[in-house]
C-alpha cells in the first residue's frame, strides 16, 4: 500500500475587505468609531438598568441583556476586522477560527431568540396591559432570557460540531474579514453538499422561522395599536415601525447568506458588515434610547455621577 502525505490546515488566511491602503485606513477610522460608540451606548444601558431601581422590570432586564449581547457580538469580529485593516498578514489559527465561529453563532443565535422574547413582552404590554405584571413575572422573564441563551448555545454547538467533522487539508484562504461557516465549508477537502445542506437547515431555516415570527408579531401589535390611537399609542406605532426596519436590516442579509448553499457574491461582505458591525450599534438606539423612561433614567444616573464627583472635588483641596 502506498502512503499518502496529508497536510492538515493549521491556519487560515483572511482576504479582508479591500486591498486599497487608502480605503483601509479610512474604513479603520469609521469602524473604530462605530466600535467605540457601540461599547459606550450599550454599557450605558447596562449600567443604568443595574443602578436605577425604577428600571428593575422585565422589559428593561430584557433590554439590558440585548445590550450585553450587542457588546459581545461586536467584540467577536470587529477587533479582527480592525487589525486586518492595518496589516497585510491577515492570518488566524485553526483553533481561533473555530472559536470565532462558535462564539459568533452562539451570541447571534441568543440575540435572535431574545428578540422573540422582547416581542412577547411588548405584545403582552400592549394587548394585555392590565394583566402584564401577572403574565410577565420574574420567572417568565428569567425563562425567556435562559431560553434565548440556551437556544443560541445549542445552535452554535451543533453548527460548529458538524463543521469540525470536515477534513481540512488543502486551500486555506477565506474570502472574508472573519471566519464564518459558508467560507470555511468551501475549503474543506471533501464533497461539501451535505455540509451546506446542514448549514441551510441549522441556520437558514431557523433565521427564516424567527424572522416570520417577529414580523407577524409586529403586524399583530400594529393592528392592535390602530384600534385605539392615543399619544402613547402613536409613540408605540413609531417604535414598532422602526424596529421592523432594523429587524429586516439584520435578518434579510443573514437569510441570503445562510439559507442557500454558499456562492461568492460582491454583496456578501457588505451584508457581513451590516449584521456584525452596524447592528450592535443600531440596537441600543432603536430598542432602548428611543424609550422616554430610559432616557430619564440615564439623565438621573449621570446626574448622580456628576453630583458625587462635585462633592468629592473640594476634599482634594
Amino acid at each position: 500500500m502506498e502512503s499518502k502525505n496529508i497536510t492538515t490546515v493549521t491556519e487560515f488566511v483572511l482576504l479582508g475587505l479591500t486591498e486599497s491602503h487608502k480605503l483601509q485606513y479610512c474604513l479603520y477610522v469609521i469602524f473604530f468609531l462605530i466600535y467605540v460608540i457601540t461599547w459606550l451606548l450599550n454599557f450605558t444601558i447596562i449600567a443604568t438598568v443595574a443602578v436605577d431601581q425604577q428600571l428593575h422590570t422585565p422589559m428593561y432586564v430584557l433590554l439590558a441583556n440585548l445590550a450585553f449581547l450587542d457588546i459581545s457580538n461586536s467584540s467577536v469580529n470587529t477587533p479582527k476586522l480592525l487589525s486586518g485593516l492595518l496589516t497585510q498578514h491577515k492570518i488566524i489559527s485553526f483553533n481561533k477560527c473555530f472559536l470565532q465561529i462558535f462564539f459568533f453563532h452562539f451570541i447571534a443565535g441568543a440575540m435572535s431568540f431574545l428578540l422573540i422574547g422582547m416581542t412577547v413582552d411588548r405584545f403582552v404590554a400592549i394587548c394585555e396591559p392590565l394583566r402584564y405584571l401577572s403574565i410577565m413575572s420574574w420567572n417568565v422573564c428569567t425563562g425567556l432570557v435562559a431560553a434565548a441563551w440556551f437556544g443560541g448555545f445549542l445552535h452554535s454547538i451543533i453548527q460548529t460540531g458538524l463543521l469540525l467533522q470536515l477534513p481540512f487539508c488543502g486551500p486555506n484562504v477565506l474570502d472574508n474579514f472573519y471566519c464564518d461557516v459558508p467560507q470555511v465549508i468551501k475549503v474543506a477537502c471533501t464533497d461539501t453538499h451535505m455540509a451546506e445542506l446542514q448549514m441551510v437547515f441549522n441556520s437558514g431555516v431557523i433565521l427564516i422561522t424567527l424572522f416570520v415570527i417577529l414580523i407577524t408579531s409586529y403586524i399583530v401589535i400594529l393592528f392592535k395599536i390602530r384600534t385605539c390611537i392615543t399619544e402613547g399609542k402613536r409613540k408605540a406605532l413609531s417604535t414598532c415601525g422602526t424596529q421592523i426596519t432594523v429587524v429586516s436590516l439584520i435578518f434579510i442579509p443573514c437569510i441570503f447568506t445562510y439559507a442557500q448553499p454558499y456562492k461568492k457574491y460582491p454583496r456578501d461582505k457588505v451584508a457581513s458588515i451590516v449584521y456584525t458591525v452596524f447592528a450592535p450599534m443600531l440596537n441600543p438606539i432603536i430598542y432602548t434610547l428611543r424609550n422616554t423612561e430610559m432616557k430619564k433614567a440615564i439623565r438621573r444616573t449621570l446626574g448622580k455621577i456628576f453630583l458625587s464627583a462635585g462633592i468629592q472635588k473640594p476634599d482634594r483641596q
